[in-house]
């Protein structure tokens, strides 16, 4: 196999969604996944008349999650039927990293799947949950 051409990524920076309700959208991440708000709004790029962003930063990647503001919105559910986002998945650390999650999840009183193993197309396991919005999110340990 050829090595790559592309210019190359460090790491990932954060990932975005436009919620219902922003105030209720940052409680339930700093909640779930401890983590801080960073101080100030953040405009849509090219678009800067639709709403704003405010960043969450998880405390031990640094991944931040914006949480979008956009005054169009309707108010609906995220339904990952559309185009466009299905589900942010982020891995951890083997079964026992699944386990700490699926605990802390227990014990914040958020549903989720349970820890759901698969053999194809690869070894991995995850568990799924959503947010307030409905939004997919799930903890996968590949090879677990």
């Amino acid at each position: 196999m050829s090595e790559p051409t592309t210019p190359a990524i460090s790491r990932m920076h954060h990932f975005a969604f436009t919620v219902r309700d922003l105030e209720a959208s940052i409680a339930w991440y700093q909640r779930v996944f401890q983590a801080t708000v960073v101080n100030g709004d953040l405009p849509h790029y090219g678009r800067e008349w639709t709403g704003y962003a405010n960043l969450v930063l998880e405390p031990r990647t640094g991944v931040a999650v914006g949480l979008h503001h956009n005054e169009a919105n309707q108010g609906e559910e995220f339904d990952e039927v559309r185009t466009g986002l299905d589900h942010i998945s982020l891995q951890v650390e083997g079964r026992d990293g699944l386990e700490a999650w699926a605990a802390w999840l227990d014990e914040l009183g958020v549903a989720h799947s349970g820890i759901q193993s698969q053999t194809k197309p690869f070894v991995y396991s995850t568990i799924v949950f959503r947010d307030i919005d409905n939004i997919q999110l799930e903890f996968v340990a590949v090879d677990a």
